[in-house]
């Protein structure tokens, strides 16, 4: 069985609660499903979970490197300089990042809000990109769109691999076909 999940903001990638964030067991009542791969509990969207550990592994493995694919809600606006910057890879503390695919998109105009919003900032405009990799670092995103002089203010992961997110309401789990 493999099933995705919408993870909203605040949602652990685990079944348990700790702190002041929220568990997987107050959205997904299925026994016997693992995360497949992580997703930080101030990141949104796309988790996979499956009770089949081969499975599990081609996904999170980073030596598989299936491709991940985000949304991104940066402040500051997105030009050429920095999009050829993530495309080529950028350096991090803890080294160069593999070659990402980076584009500049249009804020998409069915985005669920997010709870609480992002903070807003008058003289600061922000503006979205569509960021893939093939690697898993911790917040790796973020710190790359840091590198790039674009602070993130909301990440949604939209795909892993073959698997999208499409129109899963957040909060929502649906099996996969």
């Amino acid at each position: 069985m493999l099933i995705r999940f919408n993870k909203p903001y605040g949602v652990l990638s685990q079944f348990t609660p700790e702190g002041r964030w929220r568990g997987l067991k107050d959205h997904i009542d299925l026994p016997g499903v693992y995360v497949a791969g992580r997703l930080d509990a101030d990141s949104e969207g796309l988790l996979l979970l499956t009770d089949d550990g081969q499975l599990q592994a081609r996904i999170a493995d980073p030596r598989f490197k299936m491709e991940k694919t985000y949304l991104v809600q940066v402040e500051g606006v997105v030009d050429d300089k920095a999009l050829t910057a993530l495309a080529r890879g950028v350096t991090l503390n803890d080294g160069p990042t593999l070659p990402a695919r980076a584009q500049a998109v249009v804020p998409p105009a069915d985005l669920w809000p997010r709870n609480p919003p992002i903070r807003e900032r008058q003289n600061i405009p922000t503006s979205w990109l569509e960021l893939s990799i093939r690697e898993g670092r911790n917040r790796q995103v973020r710190r790359m769109t840091a590198a790039v002089g674009l602070p993130t203010l909301r990440l949604i992961r939209t795909a892993i691999g073959p698997y999208h997110l499409r129109d899963l309401p957040i909060g929502s789990w649906q099996p996969v076909d």
